[in-house]
């Protein structure tokens, strides 16, 4: 997949310093700027909370300018409330350092709002206060995406306090409301493709994991589309004693509907859906036997007893590279303990399926919504049907040849001494499908989290390693990444 000449690391003896100075000043980075972060309770799932966000947006903005970086706060808008009233979004950073015009611009995004979470969820430490044990670093939002966003910053902050000159040209945009779907973001990028983006040659991303215990490169998302199947029948709940065998049960005919959406093995069952996936060619199926991936160690992390799949490379492709349906729950079901005999009078499942290249979203949208009105139909129930389907994210997948993944592949090399696995990645970022659909910028994932870092759990955390190195990742990136570009015109011809 990489261009054989080009995927060498070039001479690393100018990173030394610059990786010295990393290992002097990691305590720093640690204890005082992710410390400080992480204590900012950025929870942005809720609009009653964005003042806590808008802080930290001021704080990461303050800390740009102080390097000496030009910050736009960039307005995206407002947020209508179910209640009619509108409250105004957090505004966007858009920053950039100063621009040479003979090297490469790197755009680099982020964002610095987390999830809920609370020391009574069941976390062993305080959520907002970062805790080191055991070379690990806990706390909300250390490795989605605060601690990530604070390495590229050191990163940068690296080459300043050594004197050396930044070797590519660097900009930054950092968001408040990733983690509740970005909203206004995608208008953001629309609006500022002109100017912003026009001089922007490759677009980073570091808001995911590794997939093993070895570095990663990620070139590939998954879509989701989220669909309600509503079924409403009498006008109130019904006793089964007095009505059960004499009506057309809501609770029935919505488990023949979501029983028509899955077969035993994990199959999709929509007609039309599967017909969309490309196949898996040889040269593809030779990026998943280079995996670390550990199928026992796995199923001890999460108590499977066996999976769907029965190799390694069967599990990472039904997990990064297949289309995948999956039922969340019933609304209107009675969920309280014990026995109950109501006959719900209404009830709405709930389901999702995760898109692949090259499913569009509108059509998957519409069989499905053809193939359930078509069971419905054949269950000749006098009972109303209603789907409706919400977000409807895009799928994302990048080209390996790509300089960005060149240079990302070496720049693994240099600081881990391994080659990087190339993975693709399960959920769903809409935000690499957008740029690149908007801006036509090449578009890589870069991550520096460990794959048990425990995104959104009660666990969450980055490793000390893991953030030290992932600092030097990006300061060695931004070296290979000015190497290849400047001789891009001869990587060219020989692709």
């Amino acid at each position: 997949m990489f261009l054989s000449a080009a995927s060498r690391p070039s001479s690393t003896s100018s990173l030394d310093s610059l990786f010295q100075y990393i290992e002097e000043h990691q305590d720093e980075f640690v204890q005082q700027k992710l410390g400080e972060w992480v204590s900012v309770q950025s929870d942005s799932s809720t609009p009653a909370l964005w003042g806590e966000v808008e802080r930290v947006l001021s704080m990461t903005a303050d800390r740009i300018t102080a390097m000496g970086g030009v910050v736009e706060r960039a307005d995206i808008g407002a947020q209508q409330l179910p209640g009619g009233q509108s409250v105004r979004r957090p505004p966007v950073i858009l920053a950039q350092f100063h621009m040479d015009p003979e090297k490469a611009t790197l755009c680099i995004y982020g964002h610095v709002d987390v999830q809920p979470a609370k020391k009574e969820d069941g976390w062993d430490t305080d959520p907002y206060t970062l805790t080191e044990l055991n070379g690990n670093l806990y706390g909300r939002g250390a490795t989605d995406n605060k601690g990530p966003v604070l390495a590229w910053l050191h990163a940068i902050e690296t080459y300043q306090a050594t004197s050396q000159e930044l070797p590519v040209n660097i900009k930054l945009i950092i968001e408040g409301l990733e983690e509740v779907g970005s909203d206004g973001l995608e208008e953001l990028t629309q609006r500022c493709k002109d100017s912003f983006f026009s001089d922007v040659d490759y677009i980073v991303i570091s808001d995911n994991v590794w997939a093993t215990r070895r570095p990663a490169l990620t070139y590939g998302t998954r879509g989701s589309s989220y669909f309600f199947v509503e079924v409403e029948g009498p006008k109130t709940d019904l006793h089964s004693g007095v009505f059960g065998g004499s009506v057309h049960e809501p609770m029935m005919d919505l488990i023949a509907l979501l029983d028509s959406l899955l077969g035993h093995t994990g199959k999709i069952l929509v007609p039309g859906l599967n017909e969309m996936v490309a196949p898996v060619t040889k040269e593809e199926r030779k990026l998943y036997e280079g995996i670390h991936f550990d199928l026992e160690e796995t199923k001890l992390e999460t108590g499977v007893q066996r999976f769907l799949q029965d190799s390694k490379e069967g599990v990472l492709m039904a997990r990064w590279r297949y289309p995948s349906l999956s039922i969340h729950g019933i609304e209107g079901a009675v969920s309280i303990q014990g026995p109950q005999t109501v006959i719900p009078k209404q009830v709405v499942g709930k389901f999702s399926i995760r898109l692949v290249p090259h499913m569009e979203p509108a059509t998957v949208e519409r069989q499905v919504k053809e193939h359930l009105h078509g069971v419905f139909a054949q269950l000749n129930s006098p009972n109303r049907l209603r789907v409706t389907s919400s977000v409807g994210a895009w799928p994302w997948l990048a080209d390996l040849k790509d300089p960005q993944y060149v240079a990302g592949c070496r720049a693994v090399e240099v600081v881990f001494g391994v080659e990087p696995e190339l993975i693709r990645e399960g959920s769903t970022i809409p935000i690499a499908h957008d740029f690149h659909k908007v801006t036509g910028k090449s578009v890589m994932m870069l991550p520096i989290g460990g794959h048990d870092d425990g995104e959104h759990s009660q666990k969450e955390k980055i490793s000390r390693y893991n953030f030290i190195q992932g600092t030097k990742l990006f300061v060695a990136y931004f070296h290979e990444l000015s190497m290849l570009h400047k001789s891009l015109p001869q990587i060219q011809r020989n692709i």
